[in-house]
């Protein structure tokens, strides 16, 4: 009968259903030497909770050095937020540099396509007027062969 109660209570307990009563009572059936050989295999489960239980952490823990821990990560935390502030500006800033070199280059780019464009016309303009003068070198030396015969 007490194996059978204590196989519902393995269930229960793998179910995180127990009591802390129930808990004691699998702990020190497990504790004991005689234990069903199909149970033996959580023995040393609650074993190990039995001597888990009784370790205990010997070392100073310095106060003053986690307290210093604690009061550095605030500080890092605000000059984190600083410097994310200080770089949201500087992005901002230079973003609108950028944007405003991006225009002049845009200005210097349109200018420099209608100047290209005058240059051309005059060019052309000047091209037409050198052919008017090479018709009136013509006539000056026709008409210097004129009056070179008379």
């Amino acid at each position: 009968m007490e194996l059978d109660k204590i196989e519902k209570l393995v269930e229960k307990y793998l179910e995180a259903e127990t009591t802390v009563a129930e808990e004691k009572a699998l702990k020190t059936y497990f504790s004991e030497e005689k234990v069903a050989p199909h149970l033996e295999e959580y023995a040393p489960m609650f074993q190990y909770f039995s001597i888990a239980k009784e370790e205990q952490f010997t070392q100073q823990l310095k106060l003053d050095t986690l307290a210093s821990v604690t009061s550095k990560k605030k500080f890092n935390y605000k000059w984190l937020s600083v410097a994310a502030a200080g770089l949201l500006l500087f992005g901002i800033y230079f973003g609108n540099v950028y944007r405003e070199n991006q225009i002049e280059q845009e200005k210097a780019r349109i200018a420099y396509q209608d100047t290209k464009r005058a240059l051309d016309l005059l060019a052309e303009n000047f091209s037409k007027g050198t052919e008017k003068v090479a018709y009136l070198n013509q006539f000056e030396e026709t008409k210097q062969k004129i009056y070179n015969k008379q």
